[in-house]
């Protein structure tokens, strides 16, 4: 306990500054339920939860060792992964044309867009040209028909331009042709279960007593400023007009949106994840080869996106360490995060995998200084050796 915020875990002593920065956050009321995780050098060094949350009935309650939250694009981690298993079996070539796997994709000049393409972001598919409802998400096949057969807004592989949520029916259709599971069936079969990973593709009703609602932002995803409707950073957001409320509902969790619909904690991203900072294993079981992870640090795009505010350097399925995004002190690291703030961050170099999720949702897509101020304690701890 610490005064009246109720936050319960373990902390290695080594990153009891991680734990302070947790109470403060908690505190000052800028989070208001949250779970932070560190894996460090095999060893889960953090595992802290705290907070209160309202669950399906309208309840507000603690927020429990086990409680599920949507990470929003914090999910796209998760599908990258599924897809860099594949390539790592040799199933997949992330090198060759979509429509190799997905024949249909070849429509209106796409035949030479590359897999690594999607993964990338800089596939000119961003969003979708037909107007859709959000409802529409739920419709795995009108979702990935559209994008089979649109043109794309710009040239494939010459620029990153967030894919907010088309990303995940992209790669996940390409994870469904090649394995013949979904994507959220594949990770569940072939990451999740073996890692003992407690983190939903597509959330079973059966977990719905532990699933927290997000406290949406005040502004949606095309932010507070009137845009042009024929720019692309309207026509990414805005298709479907998409309010975070709708992440509290039934329909959404059942159905695999894996951009931004996946469910976890801090403990389950960094379980799962840390097999990327850990050459490849966790607790014995194997997910990558140390070559599947190097494809990871292929650079694909370096510069100004198209669609958020930011530069940066991608590699294949995640961001890279870059002066304008210094999410690490180490050179090898990779991250991604989600819609109003939850965090993954892989530094190879110090073997640590951070997690950082809630409920609150901060405004923007590139995160906050609750979780920032969280990796940067993690990090001086990590790095202190």
């Amino acid at each position: 306990m610490s005064g009246d915020i109720n936050i319960e875990g373990t902390v290695d002593e080594r990153f009891i500054a991680v734990r302070e920065q947790f109470e403060r956050n908690l505190a000052s009321g800028d989070d208001v339920g949250a779970s932070v995780a560190v894996i460090h050098d095999g060893e889960l060094v953090v595992d802290l939860w705290g907070g209160t949350i309202t669950d399906d009935d309208g309840v507000e309650k603690n927020w429990e060792r086990d409680t599920l939250i949507n990470v929003w694009s914090t999910t796209k981690t998760m599908t990258a992964l599924s897809a860099l298993v594949l390539a790592d079996r040799g199933e997949l070539d992330v090198d060759a044309p979509v429509a190799t796997y997905w024949p249909e994709f070849a429509a209106n000049g796409k035949a030479d867009v590359l897999v690594r393409h999607l993964l990338s972001h800089s596939a000119g598919l961003s969003g979708w040209q037909e107007p859709l409802t959000a409802d529409d998400l739920f419709d795995w096949e009108k979702c990935t028909s559209l994008l089979a057969a649109q043109a794309p807004w710009w040239e494939p592989g010459t620029a990153s331009g967030y894919h907010a949520l088309t990303q995940g029916y992209l790669v996940g259709e390409v994870v469904r042709r090649v394995s013949g599971a979904s994507v959220g069936t594949f990770f569940a079969s072939e990451i999740a279960g073996p890692l003992g990973a407690d983190f939903f593709i597509g959330t079973p009703a059966s977990e719905d007593h532990r699933v927290a609602h997000v406290i949406p932002p005040d502004i949606g995803l095309a932010g507070a400023d009137p845009l042009p409707h024929d720019s692309l950073v309207y026509r990414t957001f805005s298709n479907p007009p998409l309010d975070a409320a709708v992440s509290q509902t039934v329909p959404w969790r059942r159905a695999e949106i894996p951009a931004a619909g996946g469910h976890g904690n801090a403990r389950s991203v960094a379980t799962a994840q840390s097999v990327v900072s850990h050459g490849g294993e966790r607790n014995g079981v194997r997910i990558l080869s140390e070559a599947g992870i190097e494809r990871i640090f292929r650079e694909q795009t370096y510069g100004q996106d198209l669609i958020l505010p930011a530069t940066f350097k991608l590699g294949i399925g995640y961001g890279l360490v870059c002066p304008e995004v210094p999410i690490s002190p180490n050179p090898r690291a990779c991250f991604w995060g989600g819609w109003g703030g939850s965090l993954c961050i892989n530094d190879l170099d110090s073997r640590t995998t951070f997690a950082y999720v809630m409920n609150r949702m901060g405004e923007g897509t590139t995160g906050d200084m609750r979780g920032g101020l969280l990796l940067y304690a993690a990090h001086a701890a990590a790095n202190a050796n």
